[in-house]
Order: structure tokens, then C-alpha cells, then sequence
């Protein structure tokens, strides 16, 4: 006979001592689970602390403000630390952040604490930009800390569709898909897809990561495969990276980048086309216009449709207003007129790349309002910019093909349907070499023959 003592409970039993022990064991978890002594719901509830740019909120007087037009650092520091103070902190965060730079309505918090003294500075935390801040911290005896810090910035991956009507940007805003992905879209099919010359009922489905911070949607990541449908012909986008570079190639493995880009800026509408016979609108005569008309707000980035070189940039009294002129390979040259002005660092003789900035559309010279003229030209001959052949520039390398088709299988499956998580192609696949080494102990190694999936779980905590 044994007797034993469950809190304030004695018990006897007519056991052997080994299976009374395991009796105890669960006897006193029952009782905790069913809210005996020890039960969570006797525990007092955890105060959760609130925090702000990491500091504990209720231990300061906290000011929360944006810069104001005017405002220089002493001005946003007034009256809670010293001019001698406000100076120190300039002068210590300068190799960090020139507070001179402040820019209105960046964004910034004072964080204060009191005494019988007065208040006392203790941090000020300013946002450099949307994901970047710099925290000053301020000693009891003056001394001055500065470090910077990152928010943190999660991405969200999305499969969107959408049939236009009017343009892929109002087709993009009507179905809540951040505009943002416009641009991304007409840089991977800018040499395919004449985005000028959209048809009524196109469609496009897009993988893409959208990226937040603090909670908040703040652009586009990597764009993960497309399908454009334009003209009845399908477009397929496909990543893949080839020395070092990530690339967008076609279901057959060629290149999306090709000798010309199918226009030299973006957002705009066609005004006129190339003719022979075309009634001049402030001339009203009849002349041929070897060119195409792009009405676009003044301002607007021109950018080269090849790589090429910079051969004149004048001022054309006939009409043309400032001018602009490239050569590129094989015979092409590109000539832009009616510019209000020309990239920094554009000169006679510069080499440029193909999508590099070079002039403004104006409307300047013989023009009824803001437009880029746009014309090009085969070996002197002028022919129509919108007809422009255009060869890919490099295919999938013989080496790569077995990855890039598994890379294919996977997109093209996710663009027709829903596919599990692991079938998704991610950054690793992509930079196989970028994947971090999970080195594991004697102890891990147990517990994976103890607990099935141990590893697979260590490997999803690392994505």
C-alpha cells in the first residue's frame, strides 16, 4: 500500500511504485489543463509593450512630426535639447547623414524623458527615405550615439489578370493591381509588344512579388513570369539568369531584349504616324513625315532604342527645334526632335545603351504642343519606326537549357493554374548560389530521427 500527496490531496494505492509514478505524471497534467493550481487562467495577463522605431513608448514623451518647408534640424530640435546639443548631433551623424539634406515631409520622431530638472532628449529617430532611418541617441553626460537601421520589408507574391479596354495602366488601377507593374510589364515585352498599338480585349496574367513596408504597399519585386495576349498572339515572359544577369526569354529560350526597343519612352499616345503625304498642322501644306509623332507631357524622359553613339545634337531652324541624332550597328541611326532639353551628359561622340535616358520631349521648333519626333533610319533611307525588325540579342545558353525548361515547366504551370508552394520557382532557383548552408549539430541530427520533417522545417525558416 502506498500512499502519496497530490497538492493537498492524499491518496492511496495498491500499485506497483513505477506505474503510481506514471499515474502522478498524468493525474497533475490533467489538472493543470483543467485550470487546477498552477492554471494559466489564476496567472496575471502579460502587459504587451508597445514600441516605436524599437523604443518602449510608455518610458518617454514621444513627438512625432514631418519636416516643414524651411526647416533645418535646429528648427525640428527647438526646444527639446540645446543649440549646443543640436550641433553635436549634426556633426556626429554627418559621416552617417547630413542632416542639411532634409527634404519636406520626410518624416521624423523625438523621443524625450522628464525630471526635476526638465526634459531631456534622449533619441531622435529620422526616415532617410521609406525603408532607411538613422537614430541619434543622446547620453546623460552629452555623449552622442548614430546608427542606422532598415525597416523591414516583406513581399507578397500575387497572380494577377486582366483584359484592357483602354490602356494596361487603367486596366491596372481598375482591378486594384499596383500601377507600379505597368512599368515592370513594358520593360519586359518593350521589344515584343507595341504598347502604343493595344488592342481591345488583350490579356495579360503577371507573377509578381509586392512588396510592403510597415504594413503599407510600397512598389513591385522580382516580376516571377508573364503571358501577354496581344493581337490574338500569346507572349510569354520567362526569368532566368545567365551570367549573373536575370533575363527575360521566351518559351523557346530566346532573349525578350532584342536590337531595338519597340519605342523611346512610355505612357504616351501616338499622334501621328509615318506617311508620305501628310497635311502639316501649323504649315497647312501637304509633306511627307518620315516619323512618328508621340504626344507626351513636356518633361518627359526620351530614352535610346539601341545601344549607339551620340553623332550630332543641334538646334534645327527649319523646324525641328533641338535635335538629337545616334548612330547604332548595321546601318540604323535615330533621330529625336522638338526636344525642351537633353539628358546630363549628353555630347557628340558619347557612347549610349539601348534604354538609357537621353533627351526631353518639348515643343520646340514648328510644333502645336508638347511631342517627340521620332524617326529612323536605314543606311539614310527613313523608314517607318513602328515596322523596325528586330532580332533577339542572345539565346539560352547549351549549357543552361536543362534548368532553364525545369524554370519553364514550373512559371508556365503557375500562369495556367495554382501550383503548391515548393513548385513555385523562388530566388533559389534562380541564384542557386545565394541559398544560405544550414550546418547541422549532433543534437539537430537527433532530432530529426525523433521528429519527422525537422529539416524541412529549418530549410522553410530560412526562406
Amino acid at each position: 500500500m502506498k500512499t502519496i500527496k497530490i497538492f493537498d490531496r492524499e491518496v492511496r494505492w495498491e500499485v506497483p511504485v513505477i506505474a503510481l509514478s506514471a499515474l502522478v505524471v498524468v493525474v497533475v497534467c490533467a489538472i493543470k489543463l483543467g485550470g487546477g493550481h498552477g492554471s494559466k487562467q489564476d496567472e496575471a495577463p502579460v502587459q504587451k509593450t508597445e514600441l516605436l522605431y524599437g523604443y518602449d513608448m510608455s518610458k518617454y514623451d514621444i513627438v512625432q512630426g514631418k519636416v516643414e518647408s524651411g526647416q533645418t534640424l535646429s528648427h525640428v530640435l527647438e526646444g527639446h535639447t540645446s543649440q549646443v546639443n543640436i550641433n553635436r548631433i549634426a556633426a556626429e551623424a554627418k559621416p552617417t547623414y547630413d542632416f542639411r539634406h532634409m527634404r519636406v515631409n520626410d518624416k521624423y520622431a523625438i523621443f524625450s524623458q522628464s525630471d526635476s530638472l526638465g526634459s531631456h532628449l534622449r533619441h531622435f529617430v529620422f526616415e532617410m527615405d521609406k525603408t532607411n532611418m538613422v537614430h541619434v541617441s543622446l547620453g546623460a553626460d552629452g555623449a552622442v550615439s548614430v546608427r542606422t537601421e532598415a525597416k523591414e520589408v516583406t513581399y507578397k507574391r500575387r497572380k494577377v489578370s486582366g483584359t484592357i479596354s483602354s490602356s494596361l495602366w487603367n486596366c491596372l488601377v481598375e482591378n486594384n493591381i499596383p500601377p507600379a507593374l505597368a512599368v515592370e510589364i513594358e520593360d519586359i515585352y518593350g521589344w515584343s509588344v507595341d504598347f502604343f498599338a493595344l488592342h481591345e480585349g488583350d490579356t495579360f496574367t503577371t507573377i509578381f512579388d509586392e512588396k510592403y513596408i510597415d504594413g503599407e504597399r510600397d512598389g513591385i519585386g522580382t516580376v516571377w513570369g508573364s503571358k501577354f495576349t496581344h493581337a490574338g498572339k500569346d507572349y510569354y515572359a520567362i526569368p532566368f539568369v545567365q551570367e549573373g544577369k536575370l533575363s527575360y526569354w521566351d518559351e523557346n529560350g530566346k532573349s525578350m531584349r532584342k536590337q531595338f526597343l519597340k519605342a523611346p519612352l512610355k505612357f504616351t499616345r501616338i499622334s501621328s504616324k509615318f506617311s508620305n503625304s501628310r497635311m502639316h498642322p501649323i504649315l497647312k501644306i501637304r509633306r511627307p513625315h518620315h516619323g512618328v509623332d508621340y504626344a507626351a507631357p513636356k518633361g518627359t524622359p526620351v530614352v535610346a532604342i539601341a545601344d549607339g553613339t551620340v553623332t550630332a545634337k543641334y538646334w534645327d531652324s527649319k523646324g525641328g527645334g533641338n535635335v538629337l541624332k545616334l548612330k547604332h550597328t548595321n546601318g540604323y541611326t535615330s533621330s529625336y526632335l522638338h526636344l525642351s532639353g537633353y539628358a546630363k551628359g549628353i555630347y557628340v561622340g558619347k557612347r549610349v545603351s539601348q534604354g538609357e535616358k537621353i533627351c526631353y520631349v518639348g515643343s520646340t521648333g514648328h510644333s502645336t504642343g508638347p511631342h517627340l519626333d521620332f524617326r529612323v533610319y536605314k543606311n539614310g533611307k527613313p523608314i517607318d519606326p513602328l515596322t523596325i525588325p528586330s532580332n533577339p540579342v542572345e539565346p539560352i545558353k547549351k549549357e543552361n537549357t536543362a534548368a532553364f525548361e525545369d524554370i519553364k515547366t514550373r512559371v508556365l504551370a503557375e500562369l495556367e493554374g495554382d501550383v503548391r508552394k515548393k513548385e513555385q520557382v523562388g530566388r533559389y532557383d534562380l541564384y542557386p548560389d545565394s541559398r544560405t548552408e544550414i550546418k547541422l549539430s549532433h543534437s539537430d541530427s537527433v532530432k530529426m530521427r525523433i521528429e519527422e520533417g525537422a529539416l524541412w522545417q529549418a530549410l522553410e525558416k530560412v526562406k
